[in-house]
């Protein structure tokens, strides 16, 4: 066996996030299962022993192969899995990631939540990668959003991270982040952050602020009033960027989010703000082509 490259995975080794992880495949197990894998249990002998590759069909990152070792583990402890591949590798067609072999019922029942979780994972870390190549040489970090499939997210910002991107907020608990909506429904700019000021001070939270604005104007009260640490620019062009980043502060972080593609990010990442947000690595991706296949 091999040592997987784990950095990510160990950092969140916490209590909340195992027993997320866990939670999470013992959903997906009953979703998928339910009451028994009949088609299993119907023509394959409860004694018979089995082995199986996960095959790698088209090129890619490979992520999910930490999930894949604790479905084994939480659902048959006695399959034997072989890692030829870790997180974050590069894959290529006709590569064989692992080697499962025990129980034949377990690898059949097992098959489709291994690889739903691994191809969606891969999909994003290979996503993620590829616009990251766009960027190389800048100092732009590329984060992700809250854009992600509802009961899954860990798992999907964990592959952004797989694939060298860097992770936006968990959820709307760890940071406070003052959107349009936000910002309108509370009367404005200033309003919104002068009850937020307040919030925070009298529920005793230390939770990072930021604040989206849409304009010059709206990025000129957040100026004038302070208290923030990060600055999202939404749906700023490249140039108009390059304008209002040479009125914020070096103190205050700085994010652009919105209209930014594949195409164009190169732009927005030369213009030196900091990190830029994009709902695509999680929303929009392409599952890589896995397989699994018994072998004889």
């Amino acid at each position: 066996m091999i040592k997987l490259k784990t950095k990510f995975y160990l950092k969140l080794l916490s209590t909340i996030f195992v027993a997320m992880l866990d939670e999470i495949i013992r959903f997906a197990l009953k979703e998928d299962i339910g009451d028994g894998d009949h088609s299993t249990l119907a023509c394959v002998p409860v004694n018979a022993i089995g082995s199986a590759n996960l095959l790698v069909k088209e090129p890619g990152i490979l992520a999910g192969v930490e999930v894949a070792k604790r479905i084994y583990e939480i659902y048959d402890p006695l399959l034997e899995v072989t890692w030829f591949k870790m997180d974050g590798d590069n894959v290529q067609p006709g590569e064989i990631a692992f080697i499962v072999k025990g129980s034949s019922q377990s690898i059949l029942s097992t098959e489709r939540l291994v690889l739903n979780f691994m191809q969606r994972m891969s999909g994003i870390a290979t996503q993620t990668a590829k616009i990251l190549d766009e960027i190389k040489g800048c100092t732009t970090k590329l984060l992700d959003t809250r854009k992600t499939t509802p009961g899954i997210r860990y798992l999907e910002k964990w592959a952004v991270k797989i694939g060298g991107g860097d992770n936006h907020r968990f959820g709307l608990y760890d940071m406070i982040m003052l959107k349009d909506n936000h910002i309108d429904y509370a009367g404005g700019i200033i309003p919104a952050i002068e009850k937020t000021k307040s919030y925070l001070q009298h529920t005793n939270k230390s939770l990072a602020l930021e604040v989206e604005v849409r304009n010059m104007s709206e990025l000129l009260e957040v100026l004038s009033i302070g208290g923030v640490q990060r600055i999202m620019l939404d749906n700023f062009t490249p140039e108009q960027l390059n304008e209002a980043l040479k009125l914020i502060p070096n103190e205050l972080q700085t994010e652009a989010s919105g209209g930014i593609t594949l195409q164009n990010i190169r732009a927005y990442a030369e213009t030196g703000v900091q990190f830029i947000s994009v709902g695509a690595l999680t929303h929009s991706v392409k599952s890589l082509d896995l397989s699994l296949k018994a072998v004889f």
